[in-house]
């Protein structure tokens, strides 16, 4: 749970964001704060305290707390996008390969793969997990795991997605290499190639590359930065094109970090279920928001309609343990099953095993507890320096979860050239075109926070807004 302290800061961050307490005003006294977040003196002490060591604030004697010169502006939402709605063939994709090669790369920093830094991990729990595994299970960790995978994790699985609405029996779920292989899955189950498959626009660059290798075409729905997908385009894109399955990513979006509410959830379920379309749900984020509830599961409202539940530990506990599943239901588990044993036998043994023990013994909603707040303060510290360094005109995403910013730019800059003059200079950023499948978004770029914050990450930043300060001069305008 989020600290009473640390909600008031992050609301207090928020505020300054948008622009109600700007560079040189006074904050409300620590008494006034209190009296109106209905919290005690100390915590509004403390909450100020915080801002003050990430430098937003500054205390001045017998004066008070005040916005530090420089802090950034108030930055507008991205509006809801408008891809062009039409099926297509995904192409481009050739550039997310070395986007996330640059991640094995120490000498880069790391603002462009969404690959959470080991420091917001829980690596020393999980290596103790590893370990036990192997203890306990030396002659069963050396064989394989064959679909649907170890009981003991998929029963783990199944009592945390009951507490986000989705009550599948653990015997409905298969364990797969991460999300992304269950996307896959789920889409072979549903798909053919040719068919048409509507996404988020703009959408993860993982899901086009997943659509691209399956032959389908990729059918681009308007999406809001803060709810997500766009119900009436959506419905407009059904009355058009023969749409086969719809792939979403409803609880703080990659690469928007938008939550849909509950009423355009069940909205969504009941118009795709009217039409007989598959609904394929990524959830890979869906235990990462910020404060409140965790959102229920697309698959909460299952009788409404048929969906698919994917998600991974990938972003919460090791993206190098490869450890993802599938919920698809009663109808379509042996076909799931199937396809997981053809396409590469089992998932490993031993981090399923260790992945079972750390969630029955390891603390992990302890864990998850932290990881929310810290993630929550990165991508409000890079918001701020986005909004402080960035040129006028910069428009920014406000995630309420995850640990990604999409960045919208002045019209001119072309964000395919920025990412190779930044790698050039030992930044790793994701230009727009990878989120899109005919490369839209040429001036917008998603930036990863989900990295230590640090003097380099402030120069790396300081850098780019300098190569957007030559874009100005002709440096990369785009050719469009």
């Amino acid at each position: 749970m989020t600290l009473r302290y640390e909600r008031l800061a992050e609301a207090l961050l928020d505020d300054i964001g948008k622009g109600i307490y700007r560079p040189g005003d006074r904050l409300p006294g620590v008494r006034r704060l209190a009296a109106g977040h209905g919290v005690s003196v100390s915590t509004a002490v403390a909450a100020c305290r915080r801002l003050e060591d990430d430098g937003v604030i500054e205390a001045r004697p017998r004066s008070g707390y005040f916005v530090r010169a420089g802090v950034g502006r108030w930055l507008e939402l991205p509006p809801v996008s408008r891809p062009e709605i039409r099926p297509a063939e995904v192409t481009g994709q050739d550039l997310v390969l070395r986007l996330v090669q640059a991640t094995n790369d120490p000498s880069i920093l790391q603002l462009g793969a969404a690959v959470p830094d080991p420091a917001f991990l829980p690596t020393r729990a999980i290596e103790r997990a590893l370990a036990r595994a192997g203890r306990q299970h030396r002659s069963r960790a050396a064989t394989y795991e064959f679909p649907p995978g170890a009981p003991e994790l998929r029963r783990q699985i199944a009592r945390r997605l009951a507490e986000r609405g989705c009550h599948d029996s653990p015997d409905e779920i298969v364990i797969t290499n991460g999300a992304q292989e269950a996307i896959a899955l789920a889409l072979q189950a549903v798909a053919r190639p040719g068919d048409v498959v509507a996404v988020d626009s703009p959408t993860f660059y993982g899901l086009l590359q997943v659509i691209e290798s399956l032959e389908l075409r990729a059918l681009e729905i308007p999406t809001d930065p803060e709810a997500g997908i766009e119900l009436s385009a959506l419905q407009l894109a059904i009355d058009r094109w023969p749409v086969t399955a719809c792939v979403t990513v409803p609880s703080y979006s990659n690469p928007l970090g938008s939550c849909m509410p509950d009423e355009r959830r069940r909205a969504l379920v009941e118009l795709l279920g009217r039409h007989r379309i598959a609904l394929i749900e990524d959830d890979v984020y869906g235990e990462l928001g910020f404060s409140g509830p965790l959102p229920r599961t697309l698959r909460a409202w299952q009788g409404r309609g048929e969906v698919i539940h994917c998600g991974s530990f990938s972003k919460t506990l090791s993206p190098g343990l490869r450890i993802g599943w599938i919920a698809a239901g009663e109808r379509l588990f042996e076909r799931v099953e199937y396809l997981k044993y053809v396409e590469n036998l089992a998932a490993p043994t031993l981090p399923q095993l260790a992945v079972a023990d750390y969630l029955a013994h390891g603390g992990y909603d302890r864990y998850l507890a932290s990881a929310r707040r810290e993630y929550a303060r990165a991508v409000a510290r890079m918001r701020e320096a986005v909004g402080r360094l960035f040129p006028p005109g910069t428009r920014v995403s406000r995630p309420k979860g995850g640990f990604v910013l999409w960045v919208e730019l002045p019209e001119h800059v072309d964000t395919l050239r920025l990412a190779n003059r930044a790698l050039a200079a030992g930044i790793s950023i994701a230009p727009g075109p990878a989120f899109s499948s005919t490369g839209k978004y040429r001036n917008c770029l998603r930036l990863s926070c989900a990295t230590p914050w640090s003097p380099r990450v402030e120069r790396g930043l300081h850098r780019l807004a300098t190569l957007l300060d030559d874009d100005g001069r002709g440096g990369l305008a785009s050719n469009r």
